[in-house]
């Protein structure tokens, strides 16, 4: 029997210190090294055959119950809600969470999903479509974990998944706003990249349903500059793209008559800056929000949004998980039952103060300063 490689023996071979060896075997990820550096160790551990010492677990111990959620935003009250659903029903079921929050950046993402075979979580949800370069490596993932997404649903994926069609949504606020007699409005939005589809998705059906009624070329889309996704979002991002870019559709003095926000947050910033000025809502100008988060409810705010059971997706995406678990851990034959799992809402408009019938051209008034 030969000699048994140690941590000693590879930090030779690699040319560098022993705790740099084990905190890069043991992949300490509050310690940052170069790829260099790294590909050297785990090279020299292969050729000499090291074995990762297998973790004494104490009799009578239980291994926690875990559940991951990865998450692109955690300053959206979105994202909160669906948190606040996965979390109540995780918690009934005796579940902890770790949150993996992305920040919609690449490499994050991929060092928390590389990170998985390691924790080896008993579920893994993804509150938003992974990105296009990882869906290989989530497949790989869920070959071995329970994986649940909440996405959009024109996304075409092999794995269990809660719905979203967000072109019907984009359509119910358009129909919405063209029964109101709305013929000249504007839709502010996010970054619409290639990597955020589910916004595009959304603009789009708004604009499909405006194009049908012969008023494609009267809706204006605002965007917010690819740059603000690359940025940490901070609690007031999404709330400072609608109030930037009303303030700039504003100086550009066109005559329309509602203002659509991708989102509730959005929307909110888009109030904030009609206030400022002095336009009335919906008297001079409707708005309108998506998501009917806390705030939108809210008497002063009272914002017409959509409804699409937010808290519920949450839930649903944890009952799938526990479904797998559960499936896994029932013996039914020798052959393990494979199913996929896909739940959709049907949106619901829910329409408050912020939205009236449209003003005519060049009737709008302003508030008295008083």
């Amino acid at each position: 029997m030969g000699k048994k490689v140690t941590s000693t023996d590879i930090a030779k071979a690699a040319g560098v210190s022993q705790s740099t060896v084990s905190m890069v075997l043991n992949k300490k990820y509050n310690v940052s090294f170069s790829k260099e550096t790294i590909d050297k160790v785990e090279k020299a551990a292969r050729e000499l055959g090291y074995e990762t010492p297998k973790r004494k677990t104490r009799k009578g111990t239980k291994k926690e119950k875990l559940l991951v959620v990865f998450c692109s935003n955690l300053t959206n009250p979105y994202y909160v809600m669906l948190l606040q659903g996965i979390e109540l029903r995780a918690k009934e079921q005796g579940f902890g969470l770790f949150v993996c929050n992305t920040q919609r950046d690449l490499k994050m993402e991929e060092r928390y999903l590389k990170m998985m075979w390691e924790l080896r979580p008993l579920g893994i949800i993804y509150t938003c479509n992974p990105s296009h370069c990882f869906m290989g490596l989530v497949k790989e993932l869920a070959g071995k974990i329970p994986v649940a997404v909440i996405n959009n649903q024109n996304e075409k994926m092999d794995v269990d998944a809660v719905e979203l069609d967000n072109s019907k949504l984009g359509r119910i606020m358009a129909e919405h706003l063209l029964e109101l007699g709305h013929r000249k409005v504007a839709y502010i939005a996010p970054p619409l990249t290639a990597r955020q589809k589910q916004r595009s998705k959304r603009v789009e059906g708004f604009l499909r349903a405006y194009e049908k009624a012969g008023f494609k070329d009267h809706v204006i889309i605002k965007a917010a500059k690819e740059e603000i996704d690359l940025d940490v979002a901070h609690i007031d991002s999404e709330y400072k793209i609608g109030y930037d870019l009303t303030r700039e559709l504003l100086l550009e003095e066109r005559d329309i008559t509602a203002i659509v926000g991708l989102n509730d947050m959005i929307a909110f910033g888009i109030l904030d800056a009609l206030h400022e000025a002095k336009l009335r809502v919906p008297a001079d100008i409707s708005v309108m929000g998506c998501d009917n988060t806390l705030f939108a409810r809210m008497h002063k705010v009272d914002l017409t949004t959509i409804e699409h059971f937010v808290i519920f997706k949450g839930r649903d995406a944890c009952d799938i998980i526990m479904k797998k678990i559960a499936s896994h851990n029932t013996p039914y034959s020798e052959i393990e039952p494979v199913s996929t799992y896909h739940v959709e809402y049907e949106p619901k408009l829910i329409v408050r103060g912020t939205t009236g019938y449209a003003k005519e051209p060049g009737k709008r008034v302003k508030k008295n300063k008083n």
